[in-house]
């Protein structure tokens, strides 16, 4: 990777706004993914959350073939795929699907989060997942979309999608010990930067264009003011407040 110019990207969660449906907020999110193509944006990410009644994303595959079907250039891809929710051969093969289908605009990120609450956890049937986990999960993953996995995930394609990983602490060790790029939360750099350069002090290059790499994740509000977009920012911080405590 060497291009140093910066691009940015939107993540995604399909809120559904009080009042609204899920069929409005997948409207919108289309809306909102032909917008960023037709203003440049590099890629288009989705996220998985569970039994959040605001969220609508939780079929996370389904909705990037939607956004990719109805696009022409921008990348999409999940941010992410959350490894302990599922098994490593149909992550593949989702994958391969969608990179069959979109090819070269195809992206995989993917995650360690158990769902926020006991019940959600029961009913994704894990309650548990350590780093081992996750290291194990990741390299099934990846030898499965690159065809050396111990049965094969189908269909074929040319180029397997690239992975990513969503890291918080431990995970910032498991992308440099696979050698993948790392997405990182905005707020986690800026309090000390001392992980990343562990990150890539410990990277182990996977290939010979194998290099450290950093996607940042910041929460913008667009608004007419100022006090307009704290206004927004508000509101998202206490309903993620209020998810952690409820679920919901």
């Amino acid at each position: 990777m060497t291009d140093k110019s910066v691009s940015f990207s939107v993540l995604d969660l399909a809120p559904i706004p009080q009042g609204s449906s899920a069929k409005e907020a997948f409207s919108h999110s289309l809306d909102l993914a032909q917008l960023a193509e037709k203003r440049g944006y590099h890629r288009y990410w989705l996220a998985e959350h569970h039994n959040m009644p605001g969220i609508a994303s939780a079929a996370t595959a389904v909705l990037i073939g939607h956004i990719a079907d109805q696009t022409r250039t921008i990348r999409v891809g999940a941010g992410g795929i959350m490894l302990p929710n599922h098994a490593p051969l149909q992550v593949a093969e989702q994958f391969r699907v969608l990179e069959a289908l979109h090819p070269g605009r195809i992206d995989l990120g993917v995650g360690r989060s158990l769902g926020f609450t006991a019940p959600v956890r029961e009913a994704l049937g894990v309650s548990e997942y350590d780093t081992d986990a996750f290291d194990r999960d990741i390299a099934a993953v990846r030898d499965f979309l690159h065809g050396r996995g111990p049965v094969t995930a189908l269909p074929a394609v040319d180029d397997p999608p690239p992975m990513f990983v969503l890291a918080t602490g431990r995970g910032l060790g498991v992308a440099a010990r696979a050698g993948l790029p790392v997405v990182v939360g905005g707020p986690r750099l800026l309090a000390d930067p001392t992980p990343l350069e562990r990150y890539r002090e410990a990277f182990r290059p996977d290939g010979a264009d194998s290099e450290p790499y950093v996607v940042v994740s910041l929460e913008v509000a667009v608004a007419e003011s100022t006090e307009a977009a704290r206004e927004l920012l508000v509101s998202e911080a206490w309903a993620m407040a209020e998810s952690r405590e409820t679920g919901a």
